[in-house]
């Protein structure tokens, strides 16, 4: 008998008008790999051009993590300064540029990569024990792209963003509930049924209506974002970034020194 663990995928699943995409590297709890970037933009790229789907909804696979972030050891032998940044825009970008509503079903955590596929999304439900952040400060020691931090201060606040970037703390789902960033927080049992829900009600209402409102904000969040190459290029190319990698994948914690 075969019993080798599947490697790290994204399975799309479609019932009708709604399509299911989930992040499948759950022994990682779904970290995604540089392939699961890559196929996330293929199916992005594929569900656009199709008029029968009407809602998208994304998940984890499991219920440890909607997506905990990036694979580190991708991170080993990154050269090219803030080009890293700049392919996962464009693969963002086409989860953002999605015609038809999308939903984000969380469980666990949402952190990192996993933050900004969540808030890239129109809508997001969670169980009540979902936690949210962007802890590079404590772990790896890099940054965010211009259009990332515009898109997730949009949604979330920039006192909320900078309270998960400088601090590196994860914030607890029910904080996140009354100012919107948060559809809907549930129980763990509840929370096929409250997504199913929220999806029935956007297939019912007119497709080109959402398209033009969801993409016009979109835009809007987009246009006259600064250069702000020299900073990218500084972090990614410090000695403190290759020591929160190293110390990631070595199990202790990273020495900083601002060099």
């Amino acid at each position: 008998m075969n019993t080798s663990p599947t490697p790290p995928c994204i399975d799309l699943n479609i019932d009708g008008k709604i399509a299911w995409v989930t992040f499948n590297n759950p022994s990682a709890r779904n970290a995604l790999t540089w392939p699961m970037y890559e196929e996330l933009k293929k199916i992005c790229d594929s569900l656009a051009c199709n008029s029968e789907i009407r809602v998208v909804i994304f998940r984890g696979a499991g219920d440890k993590a909607f997506v905990s972030g990036s694979d580190i050891q991708q991170f080993v032998d990154l050269k090219k300064d803030e080009a890293y940044e700049i392919a996962v825009d464009q693969i963002f970008a086409s989860l953002q540029q999605l015609p038809m509503p999308t939903i984000a079903m969380i469980e666990g955590l949402a952190v990192g990569s996993g933050l900004l596929m969540a808030t890239a999304c129109d809508f997001r439900i969670s169980t009540k024990d979902a936690r949210f952040g962007i802890p590079v400060a404590k772990t790896l020691g890099n940054c965010l792209s211009p259009s990332n931090l515009s898109w997730i201060a949009a949604h979330l606040g920039i006192l909320m963003v900078k309270k998960m970037l400088l601090t590196a703390e994860l914030i607890k789902a029910p904080e996140l509930l009354d100012p919107g960033y948060l559809y809907q927080t549930v129980e763990a049992t509840d929370l096929h049924v409250a997504v199913h829900a929220l999806a029935q009600k956007l297939v019912a209402l007119a497709p080109i209506t959402q398209k033009a409102s969801k993409l016009t904000l979109a835009r809007l969040l987009q246009s006259n974002l600064p250069d702000c190459t020299e900073l990218m290029r500084e972090t990614y190319n410090s000695e403190d970034f290759k020591e929160g990698v190293n110390a990631f994948l070595e199990g202790r914690l990273p020495q900083w020194t601002g060099e």
